[in-house]
């Protein structure tokens, strides 16, 4: 969701661990220190990493950003490769501004700690590491403006023995979808919520946690509160950890996923079935393909009419494991019994 490419981002190693984010009561060992309480040389050796790993990236430097990255991250480069591929085009012409940092001491812990926690500020943010090596850590989030896809990029750093920063993690994320950031998502699910359409509700607010928390990582008292107003809203009947059936004329169709993408810039819906035998074989001809899934557009209006105000329009991508057989999209003014023109993508994969 967040749009269909959104859950696909996240590339962040660390030490090879997982990291994990929890509120706690206190921290064992570990502490934070906030950009405004940083002395002004510690800020400044920092913002002046995090720039210049940037830079790299900006500039399309992936085996100088590797020399840079702690051994045990730099055996496994992969992902954040792939990351730093993906973000040159979308931030080499876009301003740099440091936004948020934290210095993370752990070095106090006895090692084969399970867990540490660090509470940042006040109010608190809190960070939780699994196993995390004693050692000392920062994360530095930087916006990349000015240009027509502003990005967030989440740089975790560990400090080396002579004291200079070096990459330990990487995550990236778009400051805005369609259009919009998060808070602009979080007042309209807020809305959507009071007009009792709780599915548009549901997907707006985890919209808004997506592009409001920069590394996914990370709680704070106004994400805590996001997440209270969502978990509040019913959504009752969406596939989240279980397939729906949706029935159509004469069909029954297994509903697996209901998202949201942005794929031709607006915000859309996204649905993935499972067809069975029977609906995967009405697939090889076009015009039953279109027949096929325009049926379940229509149905699930039908079921939940408040849709159409909420969204642009509807993909339904047919899967066959791993492999899409055919997908449409058709902007909602385009579902009728009587589509209009859309983009289709048969036997895309």
């Amino acid at each position: 969701m967040r749009s269909s490419t959104n859950y696909k981002r996240f590339q962040i190693q660390l030490l090879s661990t997982a990291l994990f984010v929890v509120m706690l009561p206190y921290a064992f060992g570990a502490s934070c220190t906030t950009q405004a309480q940083m002395t002004s040389a510690q800020r400044v050796s920092l913002a002046n990493a995090a720039r210049a790993m940037v830079t790299q990236i900006r500039s399309g430097d992936v085996q100088g950003l590797r020399a840079n990255t702690i051994p045990e991250v730099a055996a496994n480069f992969s992902g954040i490769m792939n990351s730093a591929v993906m973000l040159k085009p979308l931030v080499e012409r876009a301003t740099i501004t440091v936004d948020t940092l934290y210095i993370l001491d752990a070095s106090a812990d006895p090692p084969n700690t399970p867990r540490t926690e660090f509470f940042c500020g006040s109010p608190v943010v809190v960070l939780t590491f699994s196993d995390l090596p004693p050692g000392a850590y920062a994360l530095a989030v930087l916006h990349a403006t000015g240009v027509a896809k502003p990005q967030q990029i989440s740089l975790i750093l560990s400090r080396a023995s002579d004291n200079h920063w070096m990459l330990a993690g990487l995550l990236e994320k778009p400051m805005t979808e369609a259009g919009h950031d998060g808070l602009w998502y979080w007042v309209s699910a807020r809305r959507f919520a009071q007009e009792k359409s709780d599915w548009a509700a549901w997907l707006y607010y985890r919209q808004a946690e997506f592009l409001l928390n920069p590394i996914d990582l990370m709680t704070s008292p106004n994400l805590q509160k996001l997440q209270h107003e969502s978990d509040a809203v019913q959504h009752d009947g969406l596939p989240v950890t279980n397939p729906m059936t949706l029935n159509t004329q004469g069909s029954a169709f297994t509903v697996t996923a209901i998202d949201t993408t942005t794929t031709f810039g607006a915000l859309d819906l996204e649905v993935h079935y499972k067809p069975d035998a029977t609906q995967a074989a009405l697939l090889r001809d076009p015009q039953t393909a279109r027949r096929q899934v325009t049926d379940i557009m229509l149905a699930l209006l039908l079921q939940h009419p408040d849709l159409r105000n909420a969204f642009h329009g509807i993909w339904v991508r047919a899967d066959q494991g791993a492999n899409s057989l055919f997908a449409l999209e058709l902007p909602m003014n385009g579902i009728s019994g009587s589509p209009a023109p859309a983009n289709s993508v048969p036997n895309a994969r």
